[in-house]
């Protein structure tokens, strides 16, 4: 069971974030990667397609023996997680990336938190709830950024369009007076450096990676499942092919990736890309 590899999924590179931490936290671990970008981007889609994305993708995974599952995605983890853990909890660890980000934030006392997430993540209220039965002292103010996504996908960062953006949404006045921001999308991380500029580096901004990385290695450790050999290989799958996802895959994790296409939902041989 310790060499077995973790599965992370996400709808398009998000979740790299995610598998990047728990590299570096667990670096003899073998990773797995299905990024959706087929149907990316998931904050837009309803909880019925949601839910079936991701059962879909978990059971793929679990076909390739993976011996955790993080759902590497809030709008997943919102809409699925609980569907997933009756589905397939008796099979497999699961672990999302909401419940964690919750109990880490809800210990440090903040007075007001932002939140802010994709449509399908804030319009679901689920942080909201959560940190206010964990922290009911705490004022938690939610802002959807919908446009935040495409516009990683797409690969404008660091440029006039994404600073833009970004000042329009966290200009809002929803946010005003807020001591931590939680960044309640995979995504946000790869433009955290923007968003904490924008505050001038004054407030906590708060992203789920090393978190939630941390909370896996927790549950692996306490059923004796880390793999501490040293020696591990990594996969990449997608749904559909995107040069952007290969770049950032490639910006991640240093060089050559086992990057494949696998159309689960046809049930297509995977493509290799050299």
């Amino acid at each position: 069971m310790k060499n077995k590899p973790i599965g992370i999924f996400d709808s398009g590179v998000g979740g790299l974030t995610v598998a990047q931490a728990v590299k570096q936290i667990m670096p003899g671990e073998s990773l797995i990667y299905f990024g959706d970008t087929a149907h990316l981007p998931y904050g837009d889609k309803s909880e019925e397609s949601i839910r079936y994305y991701s059962r879909r993708i978990t059971e793929f995974l679990l076909e390739l023996d993976v011996k955790a599952v993080l759902v590497a995605c809030n709008s997943a983890s919102a809409s699925a997680y609980e569907y997933l853990l009756a589905e397939f909890g008796d099979k497999v660890i699961l672990l999302d990336v909401i419940d964690p980000v919750v109990d880490w934030v809800s210990a440090r006392n903040f007075r007001k938190i932002g939140v802010i997430g994709t449509k399908r993540t804030i319009s679901s209220e689920t942080y909201n709830m959560k940190l206010k039965q964990k922290s009911p002292a705490t004022t938690v103010v939610s802002l959807a950024a919908p446009l935040l996504v495409p516009m990683i996908e797409e690969g404008f960062i660091y440029d006039d369009i994404s600073n833009a953006i970004i000042r329009t949404y966290l200009s809002n006045e929803t946010l005003e007076g807020i001591d931590a921001l939680i960044l309640a999308c995979t995504h946000y991380p790869v433009i955290k450096n923007q968003i904490s500029k924008f505050f001038n580096f004054g407030l906590e901004v708060v992203d789920s990676s090393r978190i939630v990385s941390l909370r896996l290695r927790n549950l692996l450790e306490t059923r004796q499942l880390v793999n501490d050999s040293g020696t591990s290989s990594d996969k990449f799958f997608i749904s559909d092919y995107t040069a952007w996802f290969e770049k950032i895959a490639r910006m991640f994790f240093e060089g050559n990736i086992n990057l494949q296409k696998a159309d689960i939902w046809s049930q297509s041989t995977p493509v290799q890309y050299k």
